[in-house]
């Protein structure tokens, strides 16, 4: 019966977010972090000998998000000293803007990296070919909701495509295996210039952790030129979302 459907479907509400712009999510989302120094830094030291991807470090006292698992239990070990809030705006041009200090109330997207010719170029359609790199397919499930009835991010004109053909450029998930950097290069070079490139999750930007791991190979990334780097364990589709806007000059960082 169709009766039972329809009533479920007008269960669920107004499920589309009309302005991707304007989005606030939930205080229980974990997003940027908030460092504070104290007088006592010892449970930070506990922290950071507890952090399995070596993401915090005391001295000076800083939180690399682009090896950051955001489990939280740092926020734990050190609730003084170290606090996540809900804002979802990480993604930068500048792989050392991921580098959180003391005081930072923002991650710096530092607009002056943008190559704004490519951006004017590529800012009402954007086509990306998305290379699972050795990923657990999480990162890859959150890129693929933003295209879903809740972000359809296709109305701006950002959307995955199958060939690197029909693409603009590559985004990179996992900490890249060493059975896929021959791929991830064949796929890259297969799009036509000029092209993006970005790197989507914490393993992506610096292998989390597998960074040590003998079955890991990121010399494509020390050849390469990124464009945006997007931390996140997954990557929450605001996150890319708010990047790709914000790369593409269709909204600013405040």
């Amino acid at each position: 019966m169709i009766f039972p459907k329809i009533k479920v479907l007008l269960s669920h509400g107004r499920q589309n977010i009309p302005d991707l712009t304007q989005v606030e999510l939930s205080e229980e989302f974990r997003g940027r972090p908030v460092l504070s120094a104290s007088d006592d830094m010892t449970a930070v030291e506990a922290a950071a000998a507890l952090c399995p991807t070596g993401a915090i470090t005391t001295k000076p006292f800083t939180l690399d998000l682009g090896r950051c698992l955001f489990c939280g239990e740092c926020a734990r070990r050190a609730p003084q000293n170290i606090r996540f809030t809900n804002d979802y705006r990480l993604a930068t041009t500048s792989r050392e803007a991921l580098v959180v200090k003391v005081g930072d109330d923002k991650i710096d997207f530092c607009p002056a990296n943008v190559d704004k010719a490519k951006a004017k170029l590529f800012r009402s359609s954007l086509k990306l070919r998305q290379v699972s790199a050795g990923g657990d397919a999480s990162i890859e499930m959150e890129l693929n909701a933003t295209g879903n009835v809740n972000f359809d991010f296709g109305r701006y004109g950002v959307e995955f495509t199958a060939s690197p053909r029909h693409a603009d450029g590559v985004v990179i998930t996992g900490p890249i295996s060493s059975a896929m950097a021959e791929p991830l290069k064949i796929c890259y070079d297969a799009v036509a210039e000029p092209k993006y490139l970005f790197v989507c999750g914490s393993e992506a930007c610096s292998g989390g952790l597998f960074a040590e791991s003998k079955a890991v190979n990121r010399e494509f990334l020390a050849g390469h030129s990124v464009d945006l780097w997007m931390p996140g364990a997954p990557t929450h589709p605001m996150t890319f979302i708010d990047g790709v806007m914000t790369l593409l000059g269709r909204k600013k960082r405040e």
